[in-house]
């Protein structure tokens, strides 16, 4: 278990050397990551109105009541 220490200084300097640790993306990775994103989330927009559309068109039909 870690040490709980009170020193900002010497938390600052865990800070440093735990993000020298981290593997961050390159700029291609993070631009392709990120187009990928709007894609996928332009995709699930088009299928939730679609799927809101024809549900709403379901029940208009069945019960006669909407829109």
């Amino acid at each position: 278990m870690a040490s709980k220490t009170k020193n900002p200084f010497v938390f600052f300097q865990q800070v440093k050397s735990e993000t020298a640790k981290v593997s961050w993306p390159s700029r291609r990775e993070t631009m392709i990551s990120t187009i990928m994103v709007l894609i996928f989330a332009f995709l699930a927009a088009i299928f939730f109105f679609a799927a809101d559309q024809l549900m709403g068109l379901a029940v208009e039909l069945i019960l006669g009541i909407g829109r």
